[in-house]
């Protein structure tokens, strides 16, 4: 069910396209039921994640398991007061930034996401998290580029994926 792209966005790549998941109710159940399915029996309060395919996941899993769902967004588009972390792009930095009374001290959270490569972006999430206090106790992918081996910035997390390739 997902599209391979070659060369995009750039010559080389072989891009993982999610869309031809989204746009199959089936595909996009199953989807949600598997990612939902990793984390039950998991003792934890909130889901979060990060802009924007974290929000096309995370949302209904969180309702699935009747769990709140924190948004991670890039800089400059959350309204309230936000704490941030700046971390490294292949050519460059981006920040991201969630509400900084969006997790409180203590509080259990899982990371729900679409995509695990190099994993820059969610160990960003993760670091920001436990700034917070927060105790991060899983992160779950639908997809996860064993070949990047992005799952070695995870030493001591429990990380799962639906589809590796």
């Amino acid at each position: 069910m997902v599209r391979v792209v070659h060369d995009f966005p750039r010559e080389g790549i072989v891009f993982r396209d999610i869309t031809t998941v989204l746009r199959d109710k089936d595909a996009l159940a199953a989807s949600i039921d598997q990612m939902a399915q990793k984390l039950c029996g998991l003792d934890f309060d909130l889901i979060v994640g990060p802009e924007s395919r974290g929000f096309i996941f995370g949302v209904p899993v969180a309702y699935k398991l009747r769990k709140g769902f924190v948004p991670v967004r890039k800089k400059g588009k959350l309204p309230f007061h936000t704490v941030s972390k700046t971390y490294d792009l292949e050519y460059g930095a981006a920040v991201i930034e969630m509400h900084r009374d969006a997790v409180q001290p203590g509080q259990r959270v899982v990371i729900v996401d679409d995509l695990l490569a190099t994993g820059g972006t969610a160990r960003a999430v993760v670091d920001m998290l436990e700034e917070a206090g927060a105790r991060v106790i899983s992160l779950v992918f639908l997809i996860e580029l064993s070949e990047l081996n992005g799952r070695k910035l995870f030493d001591g997390f429990n990380v799962d994926s639906i589809i590796t390739y």
